[in-house]
C-alpha cells in the first residue's frame, strides 16, 4: 500500500502530481452519459504505473441506493445521483470532504450533502452510517434523491400591487434564481419579485437545442407552487425598458414602475443582428424559447433545415435535427467549427462526426439573402453564390449581452456592452448587482482580470455572489468554470478558462473520439476538453479549484 501510495504521487518527470489529492473512484467503467471506459492517462504504460485506492461505493439498499464514502478512515453515506441531471456519483471525484459530479462538476460535501458549487439547485439527503465488528451499516429513510435547503418566508404584509419590492430581480434564468433561492435560504424576510420577458416560469435553456420538442413544463427549474411556498414573487411577460439608479426605479414596458431597496440585473444575452435581405421572411428563428424549439422541430419534419453559425447552440440544434429533416445544412465563416473554443483539431474531429450523420456544411460562407416564396421561406442564398434549398433556418451566430435598456441608466458598461462588476457583483451604481451573461468581472485565476464567461454554471455561482453581497456576508468566487454540449449521444465536456490558450496537447484518440484536451498558455493548464474520458474534466476542474497549477509538462 506505501508503495501504491508513493507512485500515485508522482507525475512522468517524478515530482509530485497535481492529480495525486483528488482521484476518481478506482472501480473499473467510469463511465458517464456515454457510458465509455477511460483511456489510460499517461501513453506509457511501462515507464509508469497507477494505483488507486477506492474510496466510494455504490449501495444497495433495499428500495433504492446510497453512495458509501470512506475518507480518513470516516464513513459517510449520502444519495448517489447528482440531483442536476442524475449522474452517478460513484464515477465522480473524491477530495477533500466532497464528491464532484462527473458530469457536469457540482460539488457536494460528504458529511452534510449541501451543495458547495454549481450547477443545480439542490442539494442531497444524507444517511446515517454506524460501524458495528467487520460490519457497515446505513440507515436510510424511503425519500428522493435530492433535497432543498430550508429557507425562511417573508415576514412582510404586502399588497401584490405594491409598487417596491427590497430585493428586486430582472430575469428568470439560474442567475435570478439562485439570487432569489440563496437568500432565502441565508434568512431573508424582506419581499422578493423576479421579473422575467419570458412567459413561462424559470426553465432549463440549455436543454432546448439538444431536446427540441420538450415542453417548458418538462424543463422547468422550478414550479410556481414552489415559488410561492418560499415567497418569491414571478412576474412573467415583463420587459424591463429603464432604469433610474437615483430614484432606485425600474420601468417596464406596460407602463409597471418599480421602486427597489436592492436590485440584481440577470437578463442574459440576446442573439447578434444579422444584415441579410429578406429580414421579414417566415420560418427564421433565433431559438430563445420552448415554442421556438417546438416550432423548428416541427417546421424541419422530413424537411430542409439551414443553420446559420457554428456555436454551440447551432451545432446542437443540427445535431437534434439530423433524423428528423430530410436534410440539414451548416453554414459557418471560419475553417472549422469551435476553432476558437477547442481549436483546430478538435473542431475537425466534431466536423467529421456531423458529416457522418448526413450534416453538409459550407465554412467560410455567409448569408446574403433569405428567400421567401407568399413569405414562406423557400432558399438561402449565400455570399459564395450557393442557394441552399431551405423550409426552417436557425440562426445561431452568436450573441451579445441584454443590456440596451440600460444605456441611460447611470450604470457602468463597457464597449460590448456588458455591465462591469466587483468581485461582490456589484455595479458602479449603489444597491445596484449584476450577474451571468451580461457581466465582465475579475477572474482570480487570471490575476483578477475582467472576463465574461456566459456559461450556464457560471451563472448559477454569481445568483449566489450577488445574494451573499446584498446581506453583507461577500464570498469570494471560487470556482472553476464548467460546461457541456451534448451531440450524437456524445458529450464534450470543459473545465477552466482556456481564452487566449497558445497550444492544445490531445491524448487519446480524435478519430475514435476518445480524447482529452489540455489548452495551455505558455507552460501553463488553463483549460480541459474531453469525449468519453470521464471523469478526466471533474478531476481537472477538482485540482485547479484547490488553488493548484497543473504545467504542460505534467500532462506531456
Amino acid at each position: 500500500m506505501e508503495k501504491e501510495k508513493e507512485v500515485d504521487g508522482l507525475s512522468p518527470n517524478g515530482k509530485a502530481s497535481p492529480f495525486a489529492d483528488s482521484r476518481p473512484n478506482g472501480a473499473l467503467g467510469h463511465g458517464s452519459d456515454d457510458d465509455s471506459t477511460p483511456l489510460p492517462l499517461y501513453h506509457k504504460p511501462r515507464d509508469y504505473v497507477e494505483a488507486s485506492v477506492c474510496h466510494m461505493r455504490e449501495v444497495d439498499l433495499g428500495s433504492g441506493r446510497a453512495l458509501l464514502i470512506k475518507e480518513h478512515g470516516e464513513f459517510s453515506a449520502i444519495a448517489h445521483k447528482c440531483p442536476h441531471y442524475g449522474a452517478p456519483l460513484v464515477k465522480g471525484v473524491l477530495s477533500k470532504g466532497h464528491v464532484r459530479c462527473p458530469w457536469h462538476g457540482a460539488c457536494f460535501n460528504i458529511a452534510t450533502g449541501d451543495l458547495e458549487d454549481f450547477p443545480g439547485l439542490d442539494s442531497l439527503p444524507i444517511f446515517q452510517v454506524r460501524v458495528e465488528k467487520d460490519k457497515v451499516i446505513i440507515r436510510a429513510n424511503k425519500q428522493s434523491q435530492k433535497r432543498s435547503k430550508p429557507m425562511a418566508r417573508c415576514s412582510a404584509v404586502i399588497n401584490s400591487n405594491t409598487g417596491f419590492s427590497h430585493v428586486l430581480i430582472i430575469g428568470s434564468g439560474p442567475a435570478a434564481l439562485v439570487c432569489a433561492e440563496t437568500l432565502r435560504q441565508e434568512g431573508f424576510t424582506d419581499r422578493i419579485v423576479m421579473c422575467t420577458m419570458d412567459r413561462h416560469p424559470p426553465y432549463d435553456r440549455p436543454k432546448l437545442s439538444k431536446s427540441l420538442e420538450s415542453t417548458a413544463e418538462q424543463l422547468r427549474l422550478r414550479s410556481v407552487e414552489f415559488l410561492q411556498d418560499h415567497d418569491i414573487e414571478l412576474l412573467t411577460e415583463k420587459e424591463a425598458v429603464a432604469i433610474d439608479v437615483k430614484t432606485r426605479s425600474v420601468i417596464f414596458e406596460d407602463g409597471l414602475r418599480m421602486e427597489y431597496k436592492k436590485l440584481f440585473i440577470a437578463t442574459g444575452s440576446k442573439p447578434k443582428t444579422m444584415i441579410y435581405k429578406g429580414q421579414d421572411v417566415e420560418n427564421v428563428f433565433h431559438l430563445r424559447t420552448p415554442d421556438d424549439a417546438n416550432s423548428i422541430a416541427r417546421l424541419a419534419n422530413n424537411k430542409n433545415a439551414v443553420i446559420v453559425g457554428t456555436s454551440f447552440v447551432g451545432m446542437e440544434v443540427a445535431a437534434a435535427l439530423s433524423d428528423k429533416a430530410h436534410s440539414v445544412s451548416v453554414i459557418g465563416i471560419e475553417t472549422v467549427p469551435f476553432k476558437h473554443a477547442l481549436g483546430e483539431k478538435v473542431g475537425k474531429a466534431i466536423m467529421k462526426l456531423f458529416e457522418v450523420n448526413r450534416v453538409k456544411f459550407y465554412m467560410l460562407n455567409e448569408v446574403s439573402e433569405m428567400v421567401g416564396q407568399h413569405g414562406q421561406l423557400k432558399e438561402v442564398a449565400l455570399k459564395s453564390g450557393k442557394v441552399l434549398r431551405a423550409d426552417v433556418c436557425v440562426i445561431g451566430a452568436g450573441s451579445i449581452p441584454a443590456t440596451g435598456f440600460l444605456k441611460q441608466g447611470g450604470i457602468h458598461m463597457d464597449s460590448r456592452g456588458f455591465i462591469t462588476v466587483n468581485k461582490m457583483m456589484q455595479t458602479s451604481a449603489d444597491g445596484v448587482y449584476a450577474g451571468g451573461d451580461v457581466v465582465v468581472f475579475p477572474f482570480p485565476p487570471r490575476n483578477n482580470k475582467k472576463v465574461n464567461i456566459p456559461h450556464w454554471q457560471m451563472a448559477h455561482v454569481h445568483g449566489r455572489a450577488a445574494a451573499l453581497s446584498m446581506m453583507g456576508r461577500a464570498a469570494e468566487i471560487k470556482t472553476v468554470p464548467y460546461f457541456w454540449s451534448a451531440m450524437f449521444g456524445k458529450t464534450i465536456r470543459y473545465a477552466g478558462y482556456g481564452e487566449g490558450f497558445d497550444d492544445v496537447i490531445i491524448q487519446g484518440d480524435l478519430d475514435e473520439l476518445r480524447f482529452v484536451a489540455f489548452y495551455t498558455r505558455s507552460e501553463e493548464v488553463v483549460a480541459v476538453a474531453s469525449m468519453n474520458y470521464d471523469p478526466i474534466v471533474s478531476r481537472v476542474a477538482e485540482v485547479l479549484g484547490s488553488g493548484k497549477t497543473i504545467k504542460k509538462r505534467d500532462v506531456e
